[in-house]
């Protein structure tokens, strides 16, 4: 399994892409600059089947509509953030202002309470990580040694929680219980920013300390 980090749209958001052997792919956060993602896959040759959203802020989902038009795939969410898609009041872009106001069509799959979840040849876990929003969520890949840690964990930082539903207590909570209790070697995968590990926030992560 090979994972690539493609940061796009003006916040540079991370876009991940978690592939296998026989070419096909799942899309993680496709946030915008559909055409530049498309293009990218087309010349790796890859074969997306899902796209999975960290949650529904608009830097993280600006792009979906067109990836899944293009490819003709379902949409992941948790149910905490289902009705983001299509209200820019909820999903941020009408807030910020940053690009188009993001009203986009509802996801074909919505996440309650699975822990695990398999699509196509791809096992991975589900981690709750709510507090940067209520229904923001990693994922874990024990195959690949990775986590895909959305806007909960960043390298020397964590998510920010002064945004409607966001919860300090409560995100680091979802760090503590969720993540850093992951194998120290795991490689963290942010919404933002350069790559990491488990065992390196543990030991340098100013924000973590004395929770």
């Amino acid at each position: 399994m090979e994972w690539h980090q493609l940061p796009l749209g003006p916040l540079q958001t991370n876009c991940y892409i978690v592939s296998k052997e026989n070419r096909t792919c799942l899309i993680f956060d496709p946030g915008e600059e559909s055409e530049k993602l498309i293009k990218w896959m087309n010349e790796k040759q890859l074969k997306p089947i899902a796209i999975i959203l960290t949650h529904a802020h608009f830097d993280h989902i600006g792009a979906v509509d067109d990836i899944r038009d293009t490819y003709q795939i379902p949409v992941y969410v948790h149910e905490n953030e289902a009705d983001w898609l299509s209200d820019p009041a909820l999903n941020g872009s009408h807030l910020f202002k940053v690009g188009k106001l993001i009203q986009g069509k509802p996801a074909d799959h919505v996440l309650t309470d699975e822990t695990n979840l398999t699509i196509g040849d791809f096992a991975f876990n589900i981690l709750k990580t709510p507090g940067h929003s209520p229904g923001s969520l990693s994922f874990y890949f024990a195959e690949g040694n990775l986590v895909i840690s959305g806007d909960a964990l960043f390298n020397g930082s964590i998510g920010r929680t002064d945004l409607p539903g966001g919860n300090h207590h409560q995100l680091l909570s979802s760090i503590h219980e969720q993540l850093l209790i992951l194998p120290e070697e795991t490689i963290a995968l942010p919404g933002h920013g350069p790559v990491t590990t488990i065992g390196r926030e543990m030991d340098t992560n100013p924000f973590l300390n004395g929770f």
